[in-house]
């Protein structure tokens, strides 16, 4: 599912460059990241606005899907 994802998540980053910070995590790193966010299943997307997360998304996911996420936390 990570791989399936990614290209999306790339194309999002390109669709919203200058708006939105997007970015991907390994969380296989060792950062202390994935306990801070209780991170158990991948994908897991995170999405923060003003620094706070508000919105968690798990599993796979349509380009679609992610945008219309995006789309409503621009507002």
């Amino acid at each position: 599912p990570c791989k399936r994802i990614a290209p999306i998540v790339e194309e999002l980053a390109q669709e919203y460059e200058g708006k939105v910070l997007i970015g991907k995590y390994d969380v296989d790193s060792g950062d202390d990241l994935t306990g801070e966010y209780s991170i158990r299943n991948i994908p897991t997307i995170l999405f923060f606005k003003d620094g706070k997360l508000v919105e968690r998304y798990v599993g796979s996911a349509t380009k679609d899907k992610l945008k219309e996420k995006i789309e409503a936390l621009l507002k």
